[in-house]
Protein backbone atom coordinates (compact mmCIF):
# COMPACT_ATOMS: atom_id res chain seq x y z
CA UNK A 1 0.00 0.00 0.00
CA UNK A 2 1.15 3.52 -1.19
CA UNK A 3 2.02 6.33 2.02
CA UNK A 4 1.53 10.14 1.31
CA UNK A 5 3.35 12.65 3.58
CA UNK A 6 0.14 12.94 5.70
CA UNK A 7 -0.55 9.22 6.12
CA UNK A 8 -0.75 7.84 9.88
CA UNK A 9 1.72 5.88 10.61
CA UNK A 10 2.75 4.13 14.14
CA UNK A 11 5.94 3.08 15.71
CA UNK A 12 6.28 0.07 18.15
CA UNK A 13 8.95 -0.94 20.21
CA UNK A 14 9.26 -4.24 21.96
CA UNK A 15 11.57 -4.60 24.84
CA UNK A 16 12.71 -8.11 26.14
CA UNK A 17 15.63 -8.95 27.76
CA UNK A 18 17.70 -10.63 24.80
CA UNK A 19 16.14 -8.46 22.78
CA UNK A 20 14.45 -5.12 20.99
CA UNK A 21 11.93 -5.31 18.14
CA UNK A 22 11.13 -1.82 16.34
CA UNK A 23 8.50 -1.47 14.22
CA UNK A 24 6.49 0.94 11.52
CA UNK A 25 3.22 0.26 11.14
CA UNK A 26 0.64 1.49 9.18
CA UNK A 27 -3.52 2.31 10.10
CA UNK A 28 -3.64 -1.05 8.15
CA UNK A 29 -1.88 -2.97 10.14
CA UNK A 30 1.07 -3.51 8.07
CA UNK A 31 4.30 -3.87 9.05
CA UNK A 32 6.22 -1.27 6.88
CA UNK A 33 9.90 -1.96 8.97
CA UNK A 34 11.27 -3.64 11.35
CA UNK A 35 14.86 -3.92 12.98
CA UNK A 36 16.13 -6.54 15.44
CA UNK A 37 18.78 -4.98 18.17
CA UNK A 38 20.47 -7.00 20.65
CA UNK A 39 19.72 -5.68 24.09
CA UNK A 40 22.94 -3.63 25.55
CA UNK A 41 22.85 -0.58 27.88
CA UNK A 42 19.53 1.57 27.83
CA UNK A 43 21.03 4.36 26.34
CA UNK A 44 22.70 2.30 23.15
CA UNK A 45 19.75 0.08 22.79
CA UNK A 46 16.60 2.90 22.91
CA UNK A 47 19.16 5.28 21.42
CA UNK A 48 19.03 2.77 18.30
CA UNK A 49 15.68 2.33 18.40
CA UNK A 50 14.56 5.71 18.36
CA UNK A 51 16.66 6.76 15.67
CA UNK A 52 15.36 3.96 13.91
CA UNK A 53 11.66 5.51 14.10
CA UNK A 54 12.96 9.21 13.38
CA UNK A 55 14.49 8.00 10.24
CA UNK A 56 12.23 5.56 9.06
CA UNK A 57 8.79 6.79 9.83
CA UNK A 58 9.09 9.93 7.56
CA UNK A 59 9.72 7.90 4.44
CA UNK A 60 6.05 6.47 4.95
CA UNK A 61 4.19 9.55 6.75
CA UNK A 62 3.11 11.45 9.60
CA UNK A 63 4.51 9.70 13.44
CA UNK A 64 0.85 9.63 15.11
CA UNK A 65 1.35 7.61 18.05
CA UNK A 66 4.44 5.21 19.69
CA UNK A 67 3.24 2.29 21.81
CA UNK A 68 5.95 0.30 24.17
CA UNK A 69 5.74 -3.31 25.49
CA UNK A 70 8.38 -3.47 27.61
CA UNK A 71 10.00 -6.28 30.28
CA UNK A 72 9.78 -5.08 33.58
CA UNK A 73 9.42 -4.72 36.58
CA UNK A 74 7.64 -1.47 35.44
CA UNK A 75 5.58 1.37 36.24
CA UNK A 76 2.73 0.79 33.77
CA UNK A 77 0.14 2.88 36.09
CA UNK A 78 -0.52 6.34 34.43
CA UNK A 79 -1.49 7.87 36.85
CA UNK A 80 1.83 7.13 38.74
CA UNK A 81 4.51 9.89 38.90
CA UNK A 82 6.67 7.18 37.85
CA UNK A 83 5.04 5.89 35.25
CA UNK A 84 7.15 4.60 32.55
CA UNK A 85 9.93 3.48 35.26
CA UNK A 86 11.65 0.61 35.75
CA UNK A 87 12.17 -1.06 38.97
CA UNK A 88 14.72 -3.25 40.19
CA UNK A 89 15.50 -5.51 37.56
CA UNK A 90 18.80 -7.88 37.17
CA UNK A 91 19.52 -6.63 33.48
CA UNK A 92 22.86 -4.58 34.47
CA UNK A 93 22.09 -0.63 34.34
CA UNK A 94 18.39 -1.00 33.94
CA UNK A 95 17.10 -0.70 37.23
CA UNK A 96 15.51 2.20 37.82
CA UNK A 97 16.04 3.57 33.75
CA UNK A 98 12.98 6.13 33.25
CA UNK A 99 12.21 4.59 29.90
CA UNK A 100 9.43 7.28 29.04
CA UNK A 101 11.71 9.96 29.85
CA UNK A 102 14.10 8.61 27.66
CA UNK A 103 11.90 8.40 24.81
CA UNK A 104 10.23 11.58 25.05
CA UNK A 105 13.41 13.33 24.94
CA UNK A 106 14.31 11.64 21.83
CA UNK A 107 11.11 11.70 20.10
CA UNK A 108 9.18 14.88 21.31
CA UNK A 109 7.09 15.57 24.39
CA UNK A 110 4.05 15.37 22.18
CA UNK A 111 3.96 12.35 20.71
CA UNK A 112 1.05 10.16 22.42
CA UNK A 113 3.03 7.47 23.95
CA UNK A 114 1.52 4.25 26.32
CA UNK A 115 3.54 2.17 27.95
CA UNK A 116 2.88 -1.79 29.29
CA UNK A 117 5.00 -4.93 29.40
CA UNK A 118 5.78 -6.97 27.00
CA UNK A 119 3.50 -9.67 28.15
CA UNK A 120 0.26 -7.54 28.67
CA UNK A 121 1.06 -6.56 25.09
CA UNK A 122 1.13 -9.40 23.56
CA UNK A 123 -2.26 -10.41 24.99
CA UNK A 124 -3.41 -7.20 23.85
CA UNK A 125 -2.39 -8.05 20.59
CA UNK A 126 -3.30 -12.25 20.56
CA UNK A 127 -6.82 -10.89 21.53
CA UNK A 128 -7.14 -8.72 18.80
CA UNK A 129 -5.51 -10.73 15.73
CA UNK A 130 -4.01 -14.01 17.05
CA UNK A 131 -4.94 -16.73 19.09
CA UNK A 132 -7.14 -15.50 21.56
CA UNK A 133 -9.77 -13.92 19.46
CA UNK A 134 -13.49 -13.68 20.98
CA UNK A 135 -12.18 -14.53 23.99
CA UNK A 136 -12.67 -12.06 27.22
CA UNK A 137 -11.24 -14.00 29.54
CA UNK A 138 -7.47 -14.71 28.23
CA UNK A 139 -4.14 -15.60 29.30
CA UNK A 140 -0.56 -15.51 28.26
CA UNK A 141 2.31 -16.67 29.04
CA UNK A 142 5.97 -16.37 27.76
CA UNK A 143 8.49 -18.92 28.83
CA UNK A 144 12.11 -18.15 27.04
CA UNK A 145 14.91 -16.05 28.68
CA UNK A 146 12.50 -14.98 31.25
CA UNK A 147 8.79 -15.78 32.58
CA UNK A 148 5.91 -13.50 32.62
CA UNK A 149 2.27 -13.17 32.06
CA UNK A 150 -0.39 -11.03 30.90
CA UNK A 151 -4.25 -11.57 31.32
CA UNK A 152 -7.28 -9.98 30.23
CA UNK A 153 -10.14 -10.18 32.79
CA UNK A 154 -13.79 -9.46 31.14
CA UNK A 155 -12.17 -8.55 27.95
CA UNK A 156 -9.87 -5.87 30.01
CA UNK A 157 -6.37 -5.95 31.16
CA UNK A 158 -5.61 -7.18 34.57
CA UNK A 159 -3.82 -5.01 37.05
CA UNK A 160 -3.65 -4.07 40.53
CA UNK A 161 -0.86 -2.88 42.52
CA UNK A 162 1.40 -2.97 39.87
CA UNK A 163 1.82 -5.61 36.77
CA UNK A 164 1.23 -8.72 37.47
CA UNK A 165 4.86 -10.91 38.29
CA UNK A 166 3.55 -14.61 36.97
CA UNK A 167 6.86 -16.10 36.58
CA UNK A 168 7.51 -16.07 40.08
CA UNK A 169 5.33 -18.18 41.42
CA UNK A 170 6.19 -21.17 44.30
CA UNK A 171 5.58 -24.37 42.43
CA UNK A 172 5.93 -27.33 44.27
CA UNK A 173 9.70 -29.32 43.32
CA UNK A 174 9.14 -32.85 41.60
CA UNK A 175 10.75 -35.63 43.74
CA UNK A 176 14.60 -36.10 43.66
CA UNK A 177 15.08 -32.54 42.13
CA UNK A 178 17.08 -30.58 43.81
CA UNK A 179 18.07 -27.86 41.19
CA UNK A 180 18.93 -24.71 42.98
CA UNK A 181 16.60 -22.98 40.24
CA UNK A 182 18.30 -19.49 38.55
CA UNK A 183 16.06 -16.55 40.10
CA UNK A 184 18.50 -14.14 41.70
CA UNK A 185 15.34 -13.23 43.91
CA UNK A 186 14.00 -16.83 44.47
CA UNK A 187 15.71 -19.39 43.06
CA UNK A 188 13.29 -21.94 42.52
CA UNK A 189 10.11 -20.30 41.72
CA UNK A 190 8.96 -20.72 38.16
CA UNK A 191 10.94 -18.41 35.80
CA UNK A 192 13.69 -19.80 38.41
CA UNK A 193 13.42 -23.79 36.95
CA UNK A 194 11.67 -23.36 33.38
CA UNK A 195 13.30 -20.42 31.74
CA UNK A 196 15.91 -21.26 28.91
CA UNK A 197 19.06 -19.76 30.88
CA UNK A 198 17.58 -22.58 33.90
CA UNK A 199 17.60 -25.36 31.25
CA UNK A 200 20.96 -24.27 30.20
CA UNK A 201 22.23 -24.39 34.04
CA UNK A 202 20.48 -27.81 34.56
CA UNK A 203 21.53 -29.67 31.82
CA UNK A 204 25.08 -27.82 30.86
CA UNK A 205 23.83 -26.85 27.48
CA UNK A 206 21.37 -24.69 25.58
CA UNK A 207 17.54 -25.99 25.25
CA UNK A 208 18.22 -25.41 21.39
CA UNK A 209 21.12 -28.20 21.76
CA UNK A 210 18.84 -30.58 23.55
CA UNK A 211 17.55 -33.56 21.37
CA UNK A 212 13.44 -33.88 21.67
CA UNK A 213 14.04 -36.74 23.89
CA UNK A 214 16.16 -35.28 26.32
CA UNK A 215 14.40 -36.11 29.38
CA UNK A 216 14.31 -31.87 29.84
CA UNK A 217 11.38 -32.04 28.29
CA UNK A 218 9.29 -33.94 30.34
CA UNK A 219 10.43 -31.91 33.82
CA UNK A 220 9.84 -28.92 31.77
CA UNK A 221 6.11 -30.13 30.80
CA UNK A 222 5.60 -31.10 34.34
CA UNK A 223 6.48 -27.79 35.84
CA UNK A 224 4.53 -25.65 33.25
CA UNK A 225 1.55 -27.77 34.18
CA UNK A 226 1.91 -27.17 37.81
CA UNK A 227 1.94 -23.48 37.03
CA UNK A 228 -1.28 -24.07 34.91
CA UNK A 229 -2.98 -24.84 37.36
CA UNK A 230 -2.49 -22.03 39.31
CA UNK A 231 -3.63 -19.71 36.78
CA UNK A 232 -6.46 -22.00 35.89
CA UNK A 233 -7.82 -21.75 39.56
CA UNK A 234 -6.92 -18.56 39.95
CA UNK A 235 -8.16 -17.02 36.65
CA UNK A 236 -10.04 -19.46 35.44
CA UNK A 237 -9.04 -18.19 31.74
CA UNK A 238 -11.36 -19.31 28.85
CA UNK A 239 -7.76 -20.01 27.12
CA UNK A 240 -4.16 -20.21 27.84
CA UNK A 241 -1.59 -18.96 24.99
CA UNK A 242 2.18 -19.84 25.16
CA UNK A 243 4.92 -17.84 23.70
CA UNK A 244 8.40 -17.26 24.22
CA UNK A 245 11.10 -19.14 22.46
CA UNK A 246 11.08 -22.39 24.89
CA UNK A 247 8.02 -22.94 23.29
CA UNK A 248 9.39 -22.78 19.91
CA UNK A 249 9.64 -26.97 20.73
CA UNK A 250 6.10 -27.67 19.90
CA UNK A 251 6.36 -31.05 20.82
CA UNK A 252 5.67 -29.79 24.12
CA UNK A 253 2.09 -29.06 24.01
CA UNK A 254 0.63 -32.24 23.90
CA UNK A 255 3.26 -33.05 26.76
CA UNK A 256 1.79 -29.81 29.13
CA UNK A 257 -1.83 -30.84 28.23
CA UNK A 258 -1.08 -34.25 29.49
CA UNK A 259 0.15 -33.48 32.61
CA UNK A 260 -2.19 -30.17 33.07
CA UNK A 261 -5.05 -33.02 33.15
CA UNK A 262 -2.84 -34.97 35.66
CA UNK A 263 -2.36 -31.79 38.13
CA UNK A 264 -6.06 -31.07 38.48
CA UNK A 265 -7.31 -34.66 38.96
CA UNK A 266 -10.75 -34.10 37.88
CA UNK A 267 -11.71 -31.03 40.17
CA UNK A 268 -12.46 -28.02 38.43
CA UNK A 269 -10.32 -28.56 34.81
CA UNK A 270 -12.17 -26.19 31.94
CA UNK A 271 -14.51 -27.76 29.91
CA UNK A 272 -13.28 -27.88 26.31
CA UNK A 273 -11.31 -29.40 23.96
CA UNK A 274 -7.53 -28.82 25.31
CA UNK A 275 -6.04 -28.41 21.98
CA UNK A 276 -8.15 -25.41 21.77
CA UNK A 277 -7.19 -24.62 25.53
CA UNK A 278 -3.58 -24.63 25.80
CA UNK A 279 -3.05 -23.49 22.28
CA UNK A 280 0.74 -21.69 20.90
CA UNK A 281 0.75 -17.85 20.16
CA UNK A 282 -1.20 -17.00 16.83
CA UNK A 283 2.05 -14.66 15.89
CA UNK A 284 5.77 -16.28 15.28
CA UNK A 285 7.53 -14.64 17.41
CA UNK A 286 5.93 -10.99 17.55
CA UNK A 287 3.22 -10.90 19.75
CA UNK A 288 4.67 -8.09 21.87
CA UNK A 289 5.69 -6.20 18.67
CA UNK A 290 2.13 -6.36 17.70
CA UNK A 291 0.55 -5.56 21.00
CA UNK A 292 3.15 -2.30 20.99
CA UNK A 293 1.57 -1.46 18.16
CA UNK A 294 -1.77 -1.75 19.49
CA UNK A 295 -0.87 0.10 22.40
CA UNK A 296 0.15 3.07 19.89
CA UNK A 297 -3.43 2.88 18.23
CA UNK A 298 -4.76 2.88 21.85
CA UNK A 299 -2.18 6.29 22.76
Amino acid sequence: MSQTANSKIYAAIEGGGTKFLVGIFNANRELLAKKTLKTQSPAETLGACTRFIQEDSRRFGKLTALGIAHFGPLNTLPSSPDYGKLGRTPKPGWSHFDLLGFVKEALGTQLPIRIETDVNGAVLAEYAWGAGQGINNLLYLTIGTGIGGGALVNGALLHGYAHTEMGHIALPRLPDDDFEGVCPAHGDCFEGLCTGPAIAARWGMPATQLPDEHPAWQLEASYIAKALRNYAYTLAPERIILGGGVMDRRFLFPMIRAAFIDEMAGYGEPSVDLDKYIVPSGFKGDAGLYGAFKLALEA
